[in-house]
């Protein structure tokens, strides 16, 4: 008994940092559809299609996932009939793109109602409570282990969610709070474009040099109202 209360002790510190930088991932994935119309938040800005509301639903079956069935918890099992993009028969990506008939509230508080039930299986399970995942190699493995890659993958997916929302309109930032961003306006950013492609084409040798930009339009015009470089 005496153990299992140390390791409690040891482990809120861990888990706490951890839950923290998961949560300051999903409220950037939900930030980068701040401002957009239903039309901008479903556009396929890469040629694989990649969109913000699709990156937001892919998290949540993630989570669904990754915190519900690996710890053979319920949440998501009993949805597969209202879910079918869960489900082992779903055609490919099926969770990377919102049909018109699943509004943008459909889509969050889904996402939002998976965080509370992520969240409560980090809360009641100890970081070495043992899962499953059938498509891993290693089949078995911890919490420590889930709460890790699901951090790292909402992460990974707010940085393509800043991407896409910079080729919509310009605007970009790590955070709602802090863009860490440098503080220069709009010609700033063009020069610095500008001093960026004459490098690579310098670099690339003869057959890149002169005539227009090979990389296509740039949509984006800048950092929108930027704010004050914070760190993470």
């Amino acid at each position: 008994m005496a153990g299992a209360r140390l390791r409690s002790m040891d482990e809120t510190k861990p888990k706490a940092d951890l839950r923290r930088y998961l949560q300051e991932a999903r409220d950037t994935l939900l930030w980068k559809l701040d401002g957009l119309s239903e039309y901008d938040i479903r556009r396929p800005m890469t040629g694989t299609g990649t969109n913000l509301l699709g990156l937001v639903k892919h998290m949540a079956a993630n989570e669904i996932g990754y915190f519900g069935w690996t710890f053979g918890r319920k949440f998501g099992r009993e949805l597969a009939e209202e879910l079918p993009w869960i489900s082992a028969d779903a055609e490919p990506n099926a969770d990377l793109w919102a049909t018109a008939e699943e509004s943008r509230e459909d889509i969050v508080g889904l996402y939002r109602r998976v965080w509370a039930h992520a969240d409560a299986t980090i809360e009641e399970l100890p970081l070495d409570a043992p899962g499953h995942v059938p498509h891993w190699t290693r089949h078995e493995v911890t919490l420590h282990q889930i709460l890790l890659h699901v951090t790292a993958e909402t992460h990974r997916h707010a940085g393509h969610a800043d991407i896409v929302r910079e080729l919509i309109d310009g605007a970009v930032g790590l955070r709602s709070n802090g863009d860490n961003m440098p503080e220069v306006d709009a010609d700033w950013w063009e020069g610095y474009r500008a001093r960026l492609d004459e490098v690579a084409r310098t670099a690339g040798g003869p057959a890149h040099r002169g005539g227009p930009h090979r990389g296509g339009p740039h949509r984006g015009t800048g950092p929108v109202e930027p704010s004050r470089r914070v760190s993470s």
